[in-house]
C-alpha cells in the first residue's frame, strides 16, 4: 500500500484517544487525528520521531492523521510502526489480491466487510461466486505491542470485540467452513506473535478454543519502502511464527498508554 506524501515531526502527546499534539520539523505544532482506538501500549512515545499525512478535504476538522512511529530498539537502531489501524485491511487486501499470504493464495473472488452470524468478518475470499464450499472467512488484527521481552502480543487492552469475532470464526470452523485468523504485524521490531494473557486472558482463552475448533492462526509482518528519506509504502510480507502458550513476565511489563 502506497502512503501519500509524509511529514515528518516529534510527538509531543497523545490524547482523548484521538488526538495528538506534533511538532513538525518546520517548527509547527500541528494537532493531529490518532486513528486507533487501542490503548497504544509501547507505541505512543512523547518525543519520538513520528510521520503524519494531510488532507486538504475542508470536511475535516483535522487535516494531519498520524501514521507512523519510530521507536528506539534495545540492541540499537529503531523500528517503525504504523498507528493507522484503518490502514489495515488495505495494506491486507493487497497481500490477499497479490496472492502474497501463501496459505491463502488461490482465490478468484475477494469480498470485504462480509456479514456473517451478525458479525462482520474482513475478507471472505472463494473460488467463484457460485462455489460456496470453497470459502475462507478471514479476519484480520493489527499487532503493534512488543512488550521488553521482546515478542509480540495481541491486544494491546482488552477486547471484547476480537472475543466475538473468534466466537463467529470457531463457530464458521465448526460447520466445517474455513475460518482465518491473520495477524498484521505493523511493527518492524517484531518477529512473532502471542495472545496477550497479561492484558486478556480471556481473549487469550478464546484463541485457544478457536484453534481447537480447527480456526487458522496466521501472521505477517509488515515491511516499509522508503523514497528520499520518508516512508513511502508499507506491505505484508514475511510469515511470523504464533505461539499460543507464550506468557510474558510480569517484571517486563510496558507500562500503560500514556
Amino acid at each position: 500500500m502506497d502512503y501519500p506524501r509524509l511529514v515528518p515531526g516529534i510527538l509531543i502527546r497523545r490524547y482523548k484517544r484521538f488526538l495528538a499534539d506534533v511538532r513538525l520539523d518546520d517548527g509547527r505544532e500541528v494537532v493531529a487525528h490518532c486513528p486507533n482506538t487501542g490503548s497504544m501500549r509501547a507505541v505512543n512515545v512523547p518525543g519520538a520521531r513520528v510521520w503524519l499525512s494531510s488532507s486538504d478535504n475542508p470536511k475535516r476538522k483535522l487535516s494531519w492523521t498520524w501514521e507512523l512511529i519510530a521507536l528506539p530498539q534495545p540492541g540499537g537502531g529503531t523500528a517503525l510502526a504504523s498507528v493507522h489501524t484503518g490502514r489495515t485491511n488495505a495494506i491486507v487486501g493487497e497481500a490477499l489480491r497479490a496472492g502474497s499470504v501463501a496459505p491463502l493464495a488461490g482465490f478468484s473472488e475477494l469480498k470485504r466487510e462480509v456479514r456473517v452470524e451478525g458479525a462482520r468478518l474482513d475478507f471472505r475470499l472463494a473460488e467463484s461466486s457460485a462455489d460456496a464450499g470453497s470459502a475462507a472467512y478471514v479476519e484480520v488484527k493489527q499487532v503493534t505491542l512488543r512488550e521488553t521481552d521482546g515478542h509480540g502480543y495481541f491486544p494491546d487492552a482488552v477486547s471484547e470485540r476480537g472475543r466475538r469475532h473468534l466466537e463467529v470464526l470457531s463457530r464458521l470452523a465448526c460447520e466445517g467452513q474455513r475460518a482465518v485468523l491473520l495477524f498484521c504485524v505493523a511493527h518492524t521490531g517484531i518477529d512473532d506473535v502471542a495472545p496477550a494473557a497479561h492484558i486478556d486472558p480471556g481473549y487469550a482463552q478464546a484463541l485457544g478454543e478457536a484453534v481447537a475448533a480447527g480456526v487458522e492462526v496466521l501472521a505477517y509482518g509488515c515491511e516499509i519502502d522508503w523514497q528520499r528519506a520518508a516512508p513511502a509504502a508499507i506491505r505484508l510480507a514475511r510469515p511470523l511464527p504464533v505461539s499460543l502458550t507464550r506468557q510474558v513476565d510480569a517484571a517486563l511489563v510496558v507500562d500503560g498508554e500514556g
